[in-house]
């Protein structure tokens, strides 16, 4: 029996005593000497030494099973599905386990059949469940590097590509399916960008690429969807783009291709020609502005440079203007700047009491003044802020 019996005990009762019985007394008596009622101690028969006890369905006992190895299991398939329902409840065991069943798998799959089982095991749970495709990828990954068995149909990695294919295949007519069929297309789609973005392909002299036939994929996944602008499709490829934008830019570019260009321009007709809702045209303008930010990274300078009026337009900025008696500003960048600015400084030692621009300091203030809110209005302060940011950017530049 999987679960342990628990034996269930009932408590003992005490037997009846004089204790458990009040005697009949009259009303008086019974208020000058109120009775005392003892409870009954009762006594258990449960051990800490018992066996733990798990409640019907639950599934604790995975772990026994899993070390013990796939000899408990009737097939195979079983064992590898415990697994992956295991790792879709519970994610954060895959660093501690995944070594145990990769050296599991090393000893029960032994033929061709047994792999191309264990690889569509994976994928079906990759793409019918949401949240596995990032787990799924990485369990791909793990396992393309240390599974042992390599038949001639062809390792794990290059099985899974081919089934990854079937589907690619048929990705036209999929776009263009009904609604069950385009969601088990999205899906694919998800999932194999989740593979371009883990599964690692290490190169004779020790280098790790990414693989370049998900990277053409995903373009071509790509002109799918677009060429079908239906709500759900076009949704789907802003996650995809979303997921992996930055990584394939980055790889186009290092080709010289300008393919990440004509993405956003054929986003951009969508939005203007296609009949999708509001909702998703948003959608669709947020990512092109996201791109517009360069996916949203920042890069640090690498190596700072002291600001100068030689490479800093914005050098003179915080510096304040002053205008002649004619009326002419001059700013820090004039020659005799320093010069008279210097002399206004020293002015200021005549009127103590007064700041520049002429606020009388020594009093109490204006009290009409002093009600005035020093906030500023939010529109000014948001554009004050972008100004500043914009500012501070170009400096850096």
């Amino acid at each position: 029996d999987t679960f342990p019996r628990v034996q269930q005990t009932r408590p003992l009762r005490a037997p009846p005593s004089s204790q458990d019985k009040i005697p009949q007394q009259n009303s008086e008596s019974a208020m000058a000497k109120p009775q005392v009622v003892v409870a009954p101690v009762l006594m258990s028969k449960l051990s800490v030494n018992a066996p733990e006890f798990y409640p019907s369905g639950y599934s604790s006992n995975y772990t026994e099973s899993y070390e013990d190895g796939c000899e408990d299991y009737p097939t195979l398939s079983e064992y590898v599905q415990d697994f992956l329902n295991h790792l879709t409840e519970q994610p954060g065991s895959f660093e501690t386990e995944i070594e145990q069943f990769a050296e599991t798998l090393n000893g029960c799959v032994t033929t061709d059949d047994a792999l191309q089982e264990l690889v569509e095991l994976i994928y079906q749970q990759a793409t019918s469940i949401p949240n596995f495709s990032y787990m799924g990828a990485r369990l791909c990954n793990y396992l393309s590097h240390h599974l042992t068995i390599s038949p001639q149909s062809g390792n794990f990695r290059q099985l899974l590509l081919q089934r990854c294919r079937t589907e690619y295949e048929v990705k036209d007519q999929a776009a263009k399916g009904d609604e069950v069929t385009r969601k088990r297309f999205h899906a694919f789609v998800l999932f194999l960008g989740e593979l371009y973005l883990n599964l690692e392909i290490k190169g004779t002299n020790g280098q790790v690429t990414r693989a370049d036939i998900l990277q053409v994929g995903l373009r071509e996944l790509l002109n799918a969807l677009f060429s079908n602008p239906m709500d759900d499709n076009l949704i789907c490829a802003v996650k995809l783009l979303k997921l992996t934008g930055s990584v394939l830019e980055d790889a186009w570019k290092e080709k010289g291709k300008m393919d990440m260009e004509e993405i956003i321009q054929r986003i951009e007709n969508v939005v203007l020609d296609a009949n999708c809702s509001r909702d998703v045209k948003q959608m669709l303008l947020k990512l092109v502005e996201l791109r517009s930010s360069n996916w949203g990274r920042v890069h640090a300078t690498s190596t700072y440079r002291e600001a100068t009026p030689e490479n800093d337009p914005n050098y003179f900025m915080n510096e304040p203007t002053f205008y002649t008696s004619d009326g002419v500003p001059f700013t820090a960048a004039d020659p005799d700047y320093q010069e008279k600015y210097q002399e206004l400084l020293e002015r200021e030692d005549f009127f103590p009491d007064y700041e520049e621009n002429g606020t009388d300091l020594s009093g109490a203030g204006d009290p009409y003044l002093d009600d005035i809110d020093d906030e500023m209005d939010p529109e000014i302060e948001e554009a004050y802020e972008k100004f500043c940011l914009e500012s501070e950017r170009k400096r850096k530049q």
